[in-house]
């Protein structure tokens, strides 16, 4: 019997990130939307999408007959729409008064935008996404206030987003301080206290934890690994979601050779691996497993969807529509593995 849980969703946001003036033109949304929807493997397809709302794909302050258009856009597609992305990257998480306030009001707008899908019955579930927007080695100057800082506004953002009935993911990833290793993403949950924040894992973003790319400190596997070594790397990733898995409450599927990489105007990350990358580190159904399952191997059921992010591909790449077949056949056989029937 085929799994028909969690549900499979795509994201429109690689559309916009790493695209700009200093990069390759952005994708529309309506090009993402339409990719998505046109992707079939063995009869299956995409079940939503995942948003990212910013210009020049989503205007925030759209007006509610906006976001009703929206809604009925995608659902004529027969997609629904999960998790959302807050364009916080304005306003600093440890920043001055006024971009903490900033940060807090994407965060409520967000929020709204979110609750208004919901009413709408095209979003059944989903999380907000945030990350600190502060580097790394701003934090670094400070570790101990920059973490209370960014712990403080967080804890407003969430405080906000709870009155919208919303929860908030912080994405860890290296190029964000206080968020780029796994012992810091920890430290600044642990100090936000608050119910409805998680962390949202990327498969791509959380291998470079294993590397302590921007954290030598925390760094899991030895220094001079082979990725050859496919027992110790299963020993790290265990490590490491056995430490993370209990904060995760959204999961993005994705690839990463081991390598980091920036285009555009967005830092240097994780890189974003296409599905069939012959480079491509991760065992990617069976490495899944380690955040879909707990430490005896049972299904968490943490979350309803699961979503790929292929950000900073090259528009060459995603203007075919084989490379979202691709994706979308990954995508499933994560499902069959680590899915279940309702």
């Amino acid at each position: 019997m085929n799994n028909n849980y969690p549900k499979l969703h795509n994201a429109t946001w690689p559309g916009i990130v790493g695209k700009g003036p200093d990069s390759e033109p952005v994708i529309s949304f309506d090009t993402m939307l339409e990719k998505t929807a046109a992707a079939e493997v063995n009869g299956i397809k995409f079940d939503g999408i995942d948003i990212g709302l910013f210009d020049p794909h989503i205007d925030l302050d759209m007006s509610d007959d906006g976001i009703k258009k929206l809604a009925d856009k995608v659902s004529s597609l027969n997609l629904e729409i999960g998790s959302l992305v807050a364009p916080i990257w304005g306003g600093p998480a440890m920043g001055s008064k006024e971009e903490r306030e900033v940060f807090v009001d994407m965060v409520r707008k967000a929020s709204r935008f979110g609750k208004k899908l919901r009413e709408l019955g095209v979003r059944p579930n989903g999380v907000v996404r945030i990350d600190s927007a502060s580097k790394p080695e701003l934090w670094a100057k400070d570790p101990v206030n920059n973490t209370k800082l960014i712990a403080a506004t967080f804890r407003e953002a969430c405080d906000v987003a709870a009155e919208y009935g919303e929860r908030l993911a912080a994405e860890g990833e290296i190029c964000w301080g206080g968020m780029h290793s796994w012992k810091a993403m920890i430290d600044t949950l642990e100090a936000v206290d608050r119910k409805n924040i998680g962390f949202q894992a990327d498969m791509a973003h959380t291998l470079l934890y294993l590397l302590g790319t921007n954290s030598p400190e925390d760094r899991i596997l030895p220094k001079d690994f082979d990725w050859k070594d496919r027992a110790t790397l299963e020993q790290g990733l265990k490590k490491l979601t056995d430490a993370l898995r209990p904060w995760t409450i959204d999961f993005h599927v994705a690839q990463n050779d081991g390598t980091v990489f920036g285009s555009g105007s967005h830092d240097k990350t994780g890189r974003h691996c296409q599905a069939l990358d012959p480079n491509g580190k991760l065992d990617i159904a069976h490495d899944a497993g380690y955040w879909l399952r707990n430490e005896k191997g049972e299904l968490t059921k943490a979350f309803r969807h699961i979503c790929w992010d292929g950000c900073m591909f090259p528009n060459e790449v995603m203007m075919k529509q084989q490379t979202w077949n691709d994706i979308l056949g990954v995508m499933i056989k994560v499902r069959e593995q680590h899915g279940w029937k309702e």
